[in-house]
């Protein structure tokens, strides 16, 4: 018998050793889980990712479907990056091109600017909400590869899910310790550049109040999402707060220390 426990302890403390060179060694990673789904990005992708969700969403009020054809779409086009360049003059999350009438060289690397073309573009297709998501990218694009977005729809289904503030506290990011941040002003505007949310400042936090549940937690979330960009160390929605960390803690919410003042209030915090 003590063969065997001798054994399982060893094993016991493998398993520790193994979770403590996760929590401190692995990449920094955004999770989004929408029941026993998961995906998980880096920070550039899930901040794109909630940028072109919350342009939709919150900002231009559009139903989450379309959102999930966006993000969908880029997943395919550039992985959800902002690329400087691609086939031709492709550019940007979608690869639009200048040549094509999508807009200028700066417009098109503008995250804002590119989501409000595609979603400008896919409202206009007849029944866009109805038929197969391929199909309705496919008309917007014009892409090469017109069955490949099919491969992606279910990893931007869980994405858009999450960052719509469809699921409550589904997404969180393990992060580096903030070295800078943006400054309060400057992420005012962004924040409602991106998402349509007025924030007022106090010390260096911004608080918004928003329209519902729901929309809290996509800005809640777009929080997180950027919070490695802009040097965000915790976001508060309503009683739930999520706080940088390097480790798995990271990845989760919990009870706020200092709740916001009710359900549709959102706390951003940056060093």
């Amino acid at each position: 018998m003590i063969p065997i426990v001798a054994v399982a302890g060893v094993g016991y403390g493998g398993y520790v050793a193994y979770q403590h060179l996760e929590n401190f060694f692995g990449g920094q990673t955004c999770r989004m889980v929408d029941g026993d789904r998961e995906a998980k990005k880096d920070p550039e992708q899930a901040a794109n990712a909630s940028t072109i969700t919350t342009v939709a969403v919150t900002l231009d009020k559009l139903p989450v479907q379309a959102a999930h054809i966006a993000v969908t779409t880029s997943i395919q086009e550039s992985k959800l990056r902002n690329l400087t360049y691609g086939d031709r003059d492709s550019l940007g999350l979608f690869q639009q091109r200048p040549s094509q009438g999508w807009g200028t060289e700066e417009q098109i690397k503008d995250p804002v600017y590119s989501s409000r073309q595609f979603y400008e573009h896919l409202v206009k297709i007849d029944g866009w909400r109805d038929r197969p998501l391929t199909e309705v990218a496919q008309e917007v694009q014009r892409s090469g590869h017109p069955d490949a977005y099919a491969d992606h729809e279910s990893e931007g289904r869980i994405i858009t899910q999450v960052l719509s503030g469809q699921v409550p506290g589904g997404v969180g990011c393990r992060l580096d310790k903030a070295t800078s941040s943006t400054e309060p002003a400057t992420m005012v505007d962004k924040l409602r550049a991106q998402t349509g949310a007025r924030a007022k400042v106090a010390d260096r936090a911004l608080t918004t109040t928003v329209s519902s549940e729901t929309n809290a937690w996509a800005v809640g979330s777009w929080a997180v999402t950027h919070a490695e960009a802009d040097g965000v160390t915790r976001v508060t929605v309503g009683d739930q707060e999520w706080r940088r960390e390097r480790g798995r803690p990271g990845w989760r919410w919990h009870e706020a220390k200092d709740p916001a003042s009710n359900a549709k209030t959102v706390r951003i915090e940056l060093a």
